[in-house]
């Protein structure tokens, strides 16, 4: 059976938007959990280099990055070998932080897995490797 790209976007939007509304610790907005996650996956960013893997402005990102790092979650320090070079890392804090969001999400999720019959939930575990798969070979490009 073929499975359009619309089907999937339809599927996958709401899925994101569930497990969005499911995570509220720290309180934070999309753009905030997208950019911790990103430094907590790549590390180290400058902000120019995190406004633009995130698609958002850097005036916009320097904003965000000044109230995470009041909040405790990221830290500017100098690239070690230009020290005109500044970088925003994730702090122990928002890495901590992370984890929690992920664990309330896995949580929500599980619980409504469970709700399934066994079949729709042998089908989801058997599309994950396929979906790993698909994720990849976009970022691949």
């Amino acid at each position: 059976m073929q499975t359009s790209g619309t089907e999937l976007v339809v599927v996958l939007e709401q899925l994101v938007t569930f497990i969005r509304q499911v995570s509220t610790a720290g309180d934070l907005s999309a753009t905030a959990s997208a950019a911790l996650h990103r430094l907590g996956r790549d590390g180290a960013l400058g902000v120019t280099e995190l406004a633009q893997a995130q698609r958002a402005s850097q005036p916009g990102m320097t904003q965000l990055v000044t109230r995470m790092e009041r909040e405790g979650l990221v830290r500017r320090t100098a690239k070690t070998d230009d020290r005109r070079t500044v970088l925003v890392e994730a702090t122990e804090a928002g890495l901590e932080l992370l984890n929690r969001r992920r664990a309330e999400r896995a949580e929500a999720l599980q619980q409504t897995l469970d709700r399934l019959d066994p079949e729709d939930q042998a089908a989801i575990a058997a599309a994950l490797p396929a979906l790993a798969r698909l994720v990849e070979s976009r970022s691949s490009d």
